[in-house]
């Protein structure tokens, strides 16, 4: 049994007026009841402040324990071994996050050991595809681990720091040992009542909106307001998307197919405000509600463009196992693309996005595309 007095208003500064308790406890400081353990405080001023404490609580064990992860890695010792392209791309990220930064040494295999202890090594990220002598290496790298030292392949360091996939130097065996790239039924059912939603709700939303951008992209430039192109699709199905027309009419009538640039001479005044806030994409909304497209995904190329990267590009089909987005992974966290290392780049996001297929994964994809909106940085 709890025992508490009341609190007494003829002494307002009473720290803790109380004749006998046992926790959890109320404190009565200046007139506020402060529960600590609300469930002893039924009054709602008590169990508003108790929230509001636990809260700031809460928040403050967050930011510690982010600054401590954040530190943690800074204090990683890292030894990345290989001297090819992905090594040095390694190094170069891992350098611009404060992580290394000794400089390169050349060692046989049987120095790795004391290197690692004198270097401080707590992680070794192996970036050597054809080692001279594997079986050294292996036994190198095992004593390292058995030390305590956390050894990872390079590939698998890469996706976790950049949070893209190295196409170039992934194999077939990795693609078939590789976790992920397995989204479950459920996933799918739960996305596409997603899908539906959100899509319904945009057009509501913005449906004054949708009526008054048509009107002022048919006042600013002749052409229609609606433009429509063809797009790859799930399973390469081609389907037919609608945007506001941001580009001149007949764009194209000269140069043929191009790739949207961020300074494109192509795109009408009125364009440029509607593609750094993404308006031109609502009416994409329509081909959600058909099924031909998600709110987050990949987004559709066009053939042409499908046919020439994936001759050039290993994997590229791969992208097309889900279905296209409105905005994806790439969109968010990479520029404008227009040129074949552009899509190299971009497909390295849509794989990573593919790999990781989860309802919390597209709930990142939206929360991060709802504020490139907010902000006017579209991609």
């Amino acid at each position: 049994m709890i025992t508490a007095t009341q609190y007494n208003a003829v002494q307002p500064k009473t720290l803790i007026h109380a004749a006998e308790f046992t926790l959890p406890a109320i404190i009565i400081l200046d007139g506020w009841r402060l529960g600590l353990f609300p469930g002893v405080a039924p009054a709602y001023g008590a169990i508003t402040s108790a929230a509001l404490m636990w809260t700031i609580v809460l928040l403050c064990f967050c930011s510690m324990t982010l600054v401590l992860m954040q530190r943690r890695k800074r204090d990683e010792g890292l030894l990345i071994l290989g001297t090819d392209d992905l090594a040095r791309d390694l190094s170069r990220r891992a350098a611009e996050r404060g992580m290394v930064g000794k400089g390169e040494v050349t060692i046989d295999c049987g120095q790795l050991n004391a290197l690692s202890i004198e270097k401080g090594t707590t992680r070794i990220v192996v970036a050597e595809a054809d080692p001279l002598d594997r079986h050294q290496l292996a036994t190198a790298l095992i004593d390292c681990k058995l030390r305590g030292v956390a050894v990872e392949e390079a590939g698998s360091y890469h996706e976790r720091l950049t949070k893209k996939l190295w196409v170039k130097k992934l194999n077939s065996d990795w693609w078939m040992y590789s976790d992920g790239f397995q989204p479950s039924r459920v996933y799918l059912w739960r996305k596409r009542l997603l899908d539906i939603v959100c899509a319904s709700l945009m057009i509501l939303v913005t449906a004054p909106l949708l009526v008054l951008i048509a009107i002022v992209v048919k006042l600013d430039s002749p052409g229609p307001a609606i433009f429509s192109q063809e797009r790859t699709g799930l399973h390469g199905t081609k389907f037919t998307i609608y945007k506001f027309r941001s580009m001149k009419m007949d764009a194209e009538s000269t140069s043929g197919p191009a790739w949207a640039a961020e300074a494109d001479d192509r795109v009408t005044p009125l364009g440029k405000l509607l593609r750094k806030f993404r308006l031109d994409e609502i009416p994409q909304a329509f081909n959600v509600l058909r099924g031909d497209m998600s709110f987050a995904g990949p987004r559709p190329e066009r053939p042409y463009f499908v046919d020439l990267l994936s001759e050039r590009i290993p994997y590229y089909g791969l992208r097309h196992y889900v279905k296209p987005g409105i905005t994806g992974w790439a969109q968010v966290l990479y520029p404008y693309g227009a040129s074949v290392e552009d899509a190299i780049e971009k497909l390295q996001y849509d794989l990573y996005y593919i790999k990781h297929l989860s309802f919390r994964q597209d709930l990142l994809v939206l929360f991060k595309t709802f504020s490139v909106v907010l902000f006017g940085k579209g991609h």
